[in-house]
């Protein structure tokens, strides 16, 4: 009897019926790894270089097993010299290469803007058309965790305020890997700002993303959670907190339409007015600091746009404190939007008490 028992249990141990497949999970890390692999697989003008992306597998590890793959001439580890190996990377898209130039951190971009603006920004410009520069300047940007004020900044603003430029901002790892792969593939010069928090972080992703031909067009931004009571603009881990703060707010009966903008530069300013002609209300977020931000910038376009007269409220912005990173782990969490100021803003922006 126990040994019967024993072998219907067995029997219904196994299954026979199909189980529905889980998701497609893929972190940041590994979309950007496979955006490069897959782009200098198939053009051998594309490399890499910056500080310890070869041996190292990358400080991030996002560029990990390209070095073993492509050798020394296509993945270059630079000594710690910004000035230095952009400038190289600048020379070499002046010549026909597509160089992608990793910083360690947009921090220290600071100590090569010079190359970024005055020489791959503007020689197309100052050429007449003749020069192009299809160079990508990547690398974590904006607040990590914990490494104070000089290691702490949101580069967005900055970059999205030059001529000459194209500037992404991801959020998840589809972002990541389709608009990467359209930086490197780009005639003209690419700021794109990743995020270190994120890269770790793994997102569902679909067979069509996994795809070599999967590409995402620059300038155009995304509907990441549609809604009808109010309009929420972000870019990049930003994205993160509005979807938190919207789950929150939907509990309400509030829901919110969530824009990820992907790209800083161009800005998809029509995606904006539509959505907030359809809502009524707007509230925009970003890490970085309140003064001259991408969210200073939308207020202004929509001031200057017939979507203006759509509105029922004020636009309200949520952002990063105006003062440099405290390195106090209560006071950082203090000096970065939070969810909580997203639905605070949201009640405000909706006269909701």
């Amino acid at each position: 009897m126990l040994s019967s028992a024993i072998r219907n249990l067995s029997r219904r141990s196994f299954s026979t019926s199909k189980s529905l497949a889980a998701p497609q999970q893929l972190t940041v890390r590994d979309a950007l790894n496979a955006a490069m692999d897959e782009e200098m697989e198939k053009d051998e003008k594309v490399f890499i270089l910056g500080e310890e992306v070869a041996q190292y597998d990358g400080a991030y590890k996002v560029s990990r097993g390209l070095w073993k793959k492509y050798g020394d001439k296509r993945v270059i580890d630079t000594p710690i010299t910004e000035m230095g190996f952009a400038g190289i990377a600048v020379g070499a898209a002046m010549a026909g290469l597509r160089p992608i130039c990793e910083f360690m951190t947009f921090n220290f971009a600071m100590q090569a803007i010079d190359q970024v603006i005055n020489s791959a920004a503007k020689t197309f410009y100052m050429s007449a058309g003749v020069v192009n520069v299809p160079i990508v300047f990547r690398g974590p940007n904006g607040a990590a965790a914990g490494v104070g004020a000089q290691h702490s900044q949101c580069f967005g603003a900055w970059y999205a305020h030059c001529p000459g430029l194209k500037v992404i901002s991801p959020y998840d790892s589809e972002d990541a890997k389709g608009l990467l792969k359209a930086a490197i593939r780009d005639p003209d010069p690419v700021v794109f700002l990743e995020n270190e928090m994120l890269y770790g972080v793994g997102y569902p992703v679909s067979d069509q993303v996994l795809d070599k031909n999967f590409v995402l067009p620059i300038g155009k931004a995304k509907i990441q959670r549609p809604g009808k009571h109010i309009t929420i603009v972000a870019h990049s881990k930003a994205v993160e907190i509005a979807l938190t703060a919207a789950n929150e707010l939907a509990g309400k009966g509030i829901e919110c339409e969530i824009i990820n903008l992907r790209s800083l530069r161009p800005l998809d300013s029509d995606t904006i007015f539509q959505s907030v002609q359809k809502t009524h209300h707007l509230v925009t977020i970003e890490q970085g600091w309140p003064s001259c931000g991408i969210g200073s910038e939308i207020c202004a376009r929509l001031m200057e746009h017939e979507t203006f007269f759509h509105l029922d409220a004020p636009v309200w912005r949520v952002t990063g404190a105006d003062v440099p990173m405290p390195y106090a782990k209560t006071l950082e969490a203090a000096a970065l939007p939070q969810p909580h100021d997203v639905v605070n803003a949201v009640n405000k922006v909706l006269g909701v008490k």
